[in-house]
């Protein structure tokens, strides 16, 4: 199935401006060939004569050609990079997020994608359960390595029971096709006490570590729990106990893949630490963080940035005229991790306070900086006692490329309605960068933060 790529953007000075192409004209075909995504458009735009098949916005169509250098792009930004839809999960896992989100949110919101070609260029996690053989053979043609893939279980029946699908059963020999194409993965683990914990997370790690190099890593996440659960198939939280056994296990597993592979290859979130009140591990065993997006090793960067910047700065002397009061949104769990930081950091006439903001939204088992709500937030920020200059939040809560959070809330009505100085900070850089000269930082964005998007990939 092909179909059409909607430009939203035309970038200043590249070819598409060049071309007389506008925001809301599609892309119909280069060279002939239909499109079903960004990844037949950067193949297909490899030549360097081109014929591009264009609609207008008035339904014209046009066909334009040129010439262009070999690595010379388009220039534009696309509604999406999936033409022909992106597919959807059609599994029932026990454990799935979104089946936990609360009633009447956006549709949007309720959406499970299942995409191949999301994971490949995303980093969005997948089951294969949708795929067959001309999925792979595309994967095999084009090489999209890596994949980013969710295992939970290596135990066929057991992945059956937990995915509610028939086809959850293939993974292993799913696997053995992309070993036999050199496509490599990263793998997830989403940990549910009782079910696939213990002895058959021995075995998962047992199997997906005999197929090194293809399988690059495997992160374990905690199974997240909100008050949204009618319906919904019985679980547990991870208790302290519970996440320090997982804790010691993983750090044995550790051990045997350093000595096998010299990287730990596995790798916990950070709320296994967080819930056992146990130290993260050194920055060398997260081996450069390659699953970052997936909530690996987050806080571990967070405090090496944040020291970085106090090291490269102890010969500078910062200080305000006069007495600066500051508040620093998170969630719960971030809390922990802040506080230590932010005793370190002293500045003549400031005044921190750091709010951990309790997630009545979703629920109190739900600690996670990145699924704060704006009504969360505007309430435990008008509920606060003292003096108030200025209010750092963190943009890992709003929707990503928007100033949205996850109930519709704005950043403008938060800005309204609480009439106070409001930055946003994207890391330990800018938030150290705004508690240093409040008055000279703007507001500074990235669009590739751990948002909702990143919380949702891990629930296929």
């Amino acid at each position: 199935m092909s179909h059409s790529g909607k430009i939203i953007k035309v970038n200043k000075g590249g070819l598409a401006e060049e071309l007389g192409l506008l925001a809301g004209d599609l892309v119909i075909a280069v060279n002939g060939r239909k499109l079903s995504d960004i990844i037949d458009l950067s193949f297909a735009f490899a030549d360097e004569s081109i014929e591009l098949l264009i609609e207008h916005i008035d339904g014209q169509q046009e066909t334009i050609a040129f010439d262009k250098d070999y690595d010379e792009e388009l220039g534009v930004e696309f509604e999406s990079a999936v033409f022909n839809g992106i597919r959807n999960c059609g599994n029932k896992c026990c454990f799935c997020f979104v089946d936990q989100i609360a009633p009447d949110m956006r549709s949007s919101l309720s959406i499970k994608d299942d995409d191949y070609r999301m994971s490949f260029l995303y980093g969005n996690f997948i089951s294969m359960t949708n795929m067959g053989p001309r999925d792979f053979e595309r994967i095999h043609k084009l090489h999209l390595s890596p994949l980013y893939l969710s295992i939970h279980t290596t135990n066929p029946q057991l992945r059956v029971k937990m995915m509610h699908s028939k086809r959850a059963a293939q993974i292993m020999q799913q696997l053995d096709i992309l070993d036999s194409m050199d496509i490599k993965y990263h793998t997830q683990v989403v940990l549910c006490p009782g079910i696939n914990d213990g002895e058959e997370l021995h075995k998962t790690v047992r199997d997906i570590g005999e197929r090194i190099p293809h399988a690059l890593s495997i992160a374990v996440v905690p199974v997240g729990l909100t008050k949204y659960r009618e319906g919904c198939y019985p679980l547990t939280m991870f208790d302290r106990e519970k996440a320090l056994a997982v804790i010691k296990s993983v750090e044995n597993w550790q051990d045997e893949f350093r000595k096998r592979t010299n990287t730990s290859f596995i790798y916990l979130s950070d709320e296994f630490y967080l819930m056992a009140d146990y130290p993260f591990p050194d920055s060398k065993y997260y081996d450069g963080f390659p699953q970052l997006d997936n909530g690996i090793g987050l806080s571990r960067n967070f405090i090496d940035e944040w020291n970085m910047q106090l090291k490269s700065n102890m010969e500078r002397s910062f200080s305000y005229d006069r007495d600066l009061y500051l508040t620093i949104v998170c969630g719960q769990s971030a809390g922990k991790v802040f506080a230590p930081l932010l005793e370190r950091l002293h500045i003549k006439g400031l005044h921190i306070n750091l709010l951990p903001v309790q997630n009545d939204f979703f629920g109190h088992d739900i600690t996670v900086t990145g699924l704060l709500t704006g009504q969360d937030i505007l309430k435990a920020l008008q509920q606060q006692a003292g003096t108030c200059d200025g209010v750092i939040l963190p943009a890992s809560a709003l929707r990503t490329g928007e100033d949205v959070f996850l109930d519709d809330y704005s950043l403008q009505q938060i800005k309204d309605r609480y009439n106070k100085d409001i930055k946003m900070a994207t890391g330990a850089v800018v938030l150290y960068q705004l508690l240093t000269d409040w008055y000279a930082v703007k507001d500074i964005r990235e669009k590739n933060i751990y948002t909702w998007q990143s919380n949702a990939a891990y629930i296929k």
